[in-house]
């Protein structure tokens, strides 16, 4: 049996746990920064208005399919009256600390508890998109009490584990229709633990192949509605043919891997390279983080259970099938690849540990850069509205702020934005 990948210096283990307790206090300081807007954040703060105070039924934010789960969310707060900057940090980070203590309980002595976490939060996606009004650290909780509650199952043999198991599943997918990559991994966990049993009963029971057949036929019935949804959204790029809509995805996506390996955003090394030479590489590498992932995932020594590994495939398959280049998409799966690296299976040669201690601590040395960045970008007003969104809300942030755009070149103002910061920053 493989070793746990734990430090054994006393030493490593002490600055580790004072790691973990910096990253605590970086995430609550980041409370105190201003409200931060992003596109999809506008379109929920739309919905919660639409649903709390009402809407034109031709509006766009009727009409919005975004799930219901993050907005259910700012309507509780909203009714809370603690709809602010502030309570959307913390609650995300709540949403955060324990969807990682409930991944790391499903990998409990495979890997560094305290590692795990800080690795996770030092990454600059995690930073970033966990001071925004987005969704992703309410899919790391459903998600990751999902596959704590079917780990608890499989040791315990508990039905109520495995009921829960499936109720976080759905609030998952409530959450982020992507979730709906969880529940088929599931079903699949599931008939793996029993299939030795299952085989035995179709063989005798032709009934209950007929029952499992017709569950997925509902599960797809059931799910059609958001699926066509999406769907429109593939037509403008399989417009250029199914070959090039597979190899423009695929580029797409390798590269945004390799902005996640890399711990830094692409467009940070981008302007320092070619454009096609930088592009190229980033896909490049993005392949070699793809196989390294493949190889960790499916190694028997990685000893990664059954359905987390049809999870990933799943949830892979379907941002590879997605039109679209934000790394982004990568973020809610992003716990789980940590742990599938961090059980590499390393080699006896001591020069490609070296290498591995050396990525490790240049990971963790740019996820301090990122997060002192965070930070220092949010207590500067006049630096955080030029830089946040990379500009796109400058003018309604500085309103916001100094009541007057800075910027000589100002031209427009948007009103739902400026009422949205207006209301809630």
């Amino acid at each position: 049996m493989q070793q746990p990948l734990y430090p054994v210096n006393a030493t490593v283990n002490r600055l580790i746990t004072l790691a973990l307790f910096v990253m605590a206090i970086i995430y609550l300081a980041a409370c105190f920064t201003p409200l931060h807007i992003h596109f999809d954040s506008i379109r929920y703060y739309n919905i919660k208005d639409c649903i709390e105070h009402g809407c034109a039924p031709e509006s766009f934010a009727s009409k919005d399919f975004l799930p219901i789960g993050y907005t259910g969310l700012l309507l509780t707060l909203s009714k809370l009256g603690i709809l602010n900057g502030f309570a959307i940090v913390f609650v995300n980070c709540l949403y955060l600390f324990a969807g990682l203590y409930f991944i790391r309980k499903v990998f409990d002595k495979l890997v560094h508890p305290v590692l795990f976490m800080v690795i996770a939060l030092l990454h600059w996606t995690v930073i970033k998109f966990s001071m925004h009004p987005l969704s992703e650290m309410q899919y790391i909780f459903f998600s990751g009490a999902s596959l704590y509650c079917f780990h608890s199952y499989l040791q315990k043999k508990s039905y109520w584990h495995l009921a829960f198991a499936f109720l976080f599943a759905i609030a998952t997918f409530l959450t982020r229709t992507i979730g709906i990559s969880l529940l088929p991994a599931l079903v699949l966990g599931i008939m793996w633990q029993h299939r030795q049993q299952l085989r035995r009963l179709i063989k005798k029971n032709s009934i209950l192949l007929i029952i499992i057949i017709l569950a997925g036929v509902a599960l797809i019935y059931f799910g059609r509605e958001k699926v066509m949804e999406y769907s429109s959204f593939l037509e403008g790029p399989l417009e250029k043919g199914l070959g090039n809509f597979i190899v423009d995805n695929a580029k797409h996506h390798f590269a945004e891997l390799a902005e996640l390996f890399i711990n830094m955003p692409g467009n940070k090394l981008m302007s320092y390279l070619p454009a096609s030479l930088g592009e190229l590489a980033f896909i490049l590498l993005g392949i070699v983080c793809f196989a390294w992932l493949m190889w960790s995932m499916f190694s028997s020594r990685a000893r990664i259970p059954f359905y987390i590994r049809a999870y990933v495939l799943f949830y892979m398959f379907i941002i590879f099938n997605w039109p679209y280049y934000d790394p982004r998409f990568w973020l809610p799966l992003l716990p789980l690849m940590v742990i599938i690296i961090m059980r590499t299976p390393l080699s006896k040669p001591t020069w490609l540990k070296g290498v591995g201690r050396l990525y490790l601590g240049i990971y963790l040395l740019l996820g301090l850069l990122a997060a002192a960045y965070a930070l220092y970008t949010g207590f500067d007003k006049e630096r955080f509205a030029r830089n946040q969104a990379a500009g796109e809300y400058r003018n309604e942030y500085e309103i916001h702020f100094f009541g007057k755009p800075l910027s000589d070149t100002a031209t427009q103002v948007d009103q739902n934005v400026l009422e949205i910061l207006n209301k809630y920053d």
